[in-house]
Parts: structure tokens; sequence; C-alpha cells
């Protein structure tokens, strides 16, 4: 895979879908409940600060929403209100073909107190409260809307839709974004496809990718621009009968280097660690932390 720099999270709070009925609404209480498909094992990440031990600590900030398009769940997100970006979006890879929908922007309307699970197109005009809006974005050439789940990753048209919601991209540079990180996200796709293959053979991989945010640094006064941004992915080969994962992570710069390095989930839990309090991206799994999967052979880019 490829080079990256040095990557910070934010506290996350807890994936927890419990409370809310899901037939009612998609932004929920507890992912573990409703939205588990899209996590590895239906573990939660442990984000220090935001999501430890399965909770959510502030839940009036951190919103965890299944990303619900054409009623069907797609991926899951947990929310940053205040900053109005993502803290990290999951997802389940099984292949991905066919090209980039129309950038569609869209919004999650129960953020906003409307009664609709559906994602919906945003009004490119408007200001909201508790997200971005296409209007926060218009007019900048410096940032791009950064997707967290990218559409290359995602396994048919409809799903390659869901990912265009403001609610899964952050402000990133956009020399990194066409860049480096584009060139990791087309290596990871690669070996996903050629390795990633459970005892049925069916392609299934596990990603979180998400982002660091900044103390002060706000894009039109209203949103936050991370400082970094980091992903990894972890899944079972049975060709190989072993478990495969690795990491990526890099500041939000326009890149000093055409590729970023491939790191080991361990170097990534170090990395984003806060004081005394551990971050784990698959607690609790069967994924190997102290290797990566740089040794594998893929034909699409060097990893």
């Amino acid at each position: 895979m490829t080079s990256l720099k040095r990557w910070h999270l934010l506290p996350l709070a807890a994936f927890l879908f419990m409370s809310i009925d899901p037939t009612v609404t998609e932004v929920v209480n507890s992912m573990s409940d409703y939205c588990d498909q899209f996590l590895l094992e239906g573990t939660q990440p442990q984000v220090p600060g935001i999501l430890e031990g399965g909770r959510i600590l502030n839940q009036n900030r951190y919103k965890p929403i299944c990303q619900t398009f054409e009623n069907e769940r797609r991926f899951v997100t947990l929310y940053d209100t205040k900053n109005r970006i993502p803290v990290f979006s999951a997802y389940k890879y099984r292949g991905g073909v066919g090209k980039r929908p129309a950038n569609d922007w869209k919004i999650e309307p129960q953020l906003e107190d409307e009664d609709d699970k559906n994602m919906k197109l945003g009004d490119k005009n408007e200001t909201y409260d508790h997200q971005a809006g296409t209007i926060d974005y218009r007019r900048n050439r410096a940032f791009d809307r950064g997707h967290l789940f990218p559409s290359s990753h995602a396994f048919n048209g409809s799903d390659k839709m869901a990912t265009f919601t403001l609610t899964n991209v952050v402000p990133q540079a956009a020399r990194f974004n066409q860049g480096s990180w584009n060139r990791m996200e087309t290596c990871v796709k690669c070996v996903m496809d050629k390795y990633c293959n459970g005892n049925n053979g069916v392609i299934e991989g596990f990603v979180v990718t998400g982002a660091q945010p900044s103390s002060n640094n706000i894009l039109r006064n209203r949103i936050n621009i991370p400082t970094m941004l980091w992903s990894a992915f972890c899944c079972y080969s049975a060709n190989m009968k072993m478990w495969l994962a690795s990491a990526h992570w890099a500041d939000n710069v326009p890149p000093e280097n055409k590729y970023l390095q491939t790191k080991t989930l361990e170097e990534l839990h170090k990395e984003l660690r806060l004081d005394d309090s551990e971050f784990k991206v698959f607690p609790g799994t069967q994924c190997p932390l102290h290797t990566t999967v740089t040794d594998l052979t893929c034909t699409s880019q060097k990893m």
C-alpha cells in the first residue's frame, strides 16, 4: 500500500443503537443493535473520550447513523454534530464495480428533527444546524468533500449513491484526496478483491475510516477541518487460511509523497490513543495487530 503521515483521532462516543425504533428512525442510540452488520463481528471501535466500552459518552453531540438510502441500510457513521463532520464511517466491503455516480449530495433529515429515516437531497442554499450543507463547501478549491466510505468501495449503484451524503465526508485537502489517499483506497480495494474471500468464496472485508478534528481550523466558520485521516481494514482469507489487516493514516495537507505507508493495526492504535485511554479499531476480533499486507501482490498500485 502507500505511505501515511501522523493521524490523530477524536474521542468517540459509543455505537449503541438501542432506544429508537429502527422502523421510525435511523439516527439511533446504539450501532450494535441495528447496524452491527457493518462492524466486524458486530464489535464497535474503541475511541477515547467518544466511544468507550460500547457507550457513546456524549449522546447529545455524537450521533450514530444507520446510513439509509431507498429504505435500505448501506453503512454506519458516528457523526459529530458540533464539528459537523463524521468521527468515522464503517462498512462491509463486498466488491465494487461500476462508475462513480453523479455528485447528488444528500443530508441526514433526522439530525434536523425531520421524521424521515432515508437520507435526502440537501437544499444547496440552506445552512443546517447540526450538519454540513452544500453551501459550506461552495467555491472552495483548497478542500474537497472527502469521502470516508468511498464510492469506489461500494458494491452497486445504489450503494455508491448512498456514499454521497455530507455526513460521510470531511473537508480534505484536494491534492491529498485526489493523490496519495485515492491511491491508498485503490490499493486496499485491490487487496480485498484478491485476498478477502471467506469460506464461501464471497468477497468480504470490513473497513473503518475516520478523521481527527483540529482544535480551531474551521471552514466557513462552521465545519471543522480535520488534522488527519485514518483508515483500517480486516478480513479473513480462506485461500491463505489466515486473517489479514492493515492501516493507513496521514496529515490532512497536500502530500509530500506519492504513496502512503502501510502500517499495522497496533501502530494505528498507538497513534490514536489518548493519554491512558486506548484506541482499538477492531477490538476483540482475530485481526492481526502486528502484520500488514505489504508482501501481498496486487496489480493496481504498489502497497
